[in-house]
């Protein structure tokens, strides 16, 4: 039960690193630095990888 629920903060995680990279970018359009960008496309991708991770381990076990 715990690595379903798991997946499921990773999932939330990975909508909320979407919207603050989709914030970095309208802000990068209107004049700010480009490390936000650098900075939300990082946080992107790791919370990416930790879904995968977490799903993963959902498959490999035995209900």
């Amino acid at each position: 039960m715990s690595d379903r629920i798991s997946a499921l903060i990773s999932a939330f995680g990975v909508f909320a690193a979407a919207l603050l990279f989709l914030g970095s970018v309208t802000q990068y359009r209107s004049g700010a630095s480009p490390l936000w960008v650098a900075a939300g496309c990082t946080i992107l991708l790791v919370s990416g990888y930790v879904l995968v991770r977490d799903v993963r381990r959902l498959r490999r076990r035995p209900h």
